[in-house]
């Protein structure tokens, strides 16, 4: 047998993952951590159980009969060498060809995250790898900013008059899917943005033209929002990494969009409009 293992399988990336392989005729071994996630997973794509941190052992278990891996790191899981270390191990014990890796735009120069400690033990292991370098997730928006703009009606966000080409979930795992079936990509790294980059005004423009009410942007100071992110009970570790994260924004880092999922995977990234319309009852 020769499939794909795709971690993180039920998550936003991972399930678009499965469904594309599936439609581009590929066997798929999604991995589970709970007996409910199974029902999740998409026929004919195979389950199996599969936790970060398991036994070298367990571990080469679990890829039994998969010749390629997709691998994305956990929001939960901070340390990679021990949790994420040992399933690039087994995958090379294991003779795994090709292992797509979901790592974070900008990764090659921000030495401080996980995903560069990840990038820099595949290079250093010789391992067959794909880098995925996504921009900012349309999904932000309807999970984890969904609550003020579906409570009242405003983005809140530290982003100022920053641009951000936003990029959908969905188009990332449709890339990392032709990635994974086709040939040419070991060794690459790839950057994925969408085709349009817009303010935060744009966007709380197009969200109100597509939910038909009114949706703001006004700017809020990183203070503002970082004192209600402490209101809420939020950790001193989320906290800094959202500090991070919009300070990134403000510096237009984002701000570049590009043709990379046209140019790898055929299909035009999908427009923040699109998006809106595909996910606006998470905003009723």
């Amino acid at each position: 047998m020769t499939a794909v293992f795709v971690t993180g399988a039920t998550g936003a990336v991972g399930s678009a993952v499965v469904d594309h392989l599936l439609a581009l005729g590929e066997p798929v071994i999604a991995a589970v951590r709970s007996p409910t996630d199974h029902e999740k997973v998409p026929v004919p794509a195979q389950t199996r159980a599969f936790s970060f941190g398991s036994t070298p052992s367990d571990i080469e278990e679990a890829l039994e009969g998969a010749d390629r891996l997709f691998l994305m790191r956990p929001p939960a899981i901070a340390d990679v060498e021990a949790k994420l270390f040992p399933v690039i191990d087994a995958a090379k014990r294991r003779g795994i060809r090709h292992i797509v890796f979901l790592s974070l735009q900008g990764v090659q120069v921000n030495r401080k995250t996980p995903h560069h400690a990840v990038e820099k033990y595949l290079r250093q292991t010789s391992a067959p790898y794909t880098f995925l370098r996504p921009n900012f997730f349309m999904q932000n928006f309807s999970t984890t900013y969904a609550g003020p703009i579906r409570e009242r009606g405003e983005i809140f966000v530290p982003a100022g008059r920053s641009r951000t080409a936003f990029i959908d979930a969905r188009d990332v795992g449709r890339v990392a899917a032709s990635t994974l079936a086709e040939p040419g990509h070991i060794g690459k790294a790839y950057t994925l943005s969408g085709e349009r980059s817009m303010t935060y005004q744009q966007v709380a423009t197009v969200m109100a033209e597509v939910l038909g009410r009114p949706i703001q942007y006004h700017r809020p100071s990183e203070d503002a929002y970082l004192s209600a992110l402490a209101a809420e009970g939020a950790s001193t570790d989320y906290i800094a990494v959202q500090k991070m994260i919009h300070k990134v924004v403000r510096l237009n880092v984002s701000a570049f969009p590009n043709r990379s999922v046209v140019k790898l995977s055929g299909h035009p990234a999908t427009s923040l409009r699109q998006f809106v319309a595909d996910f606006q009852r998470v905003w009723s």
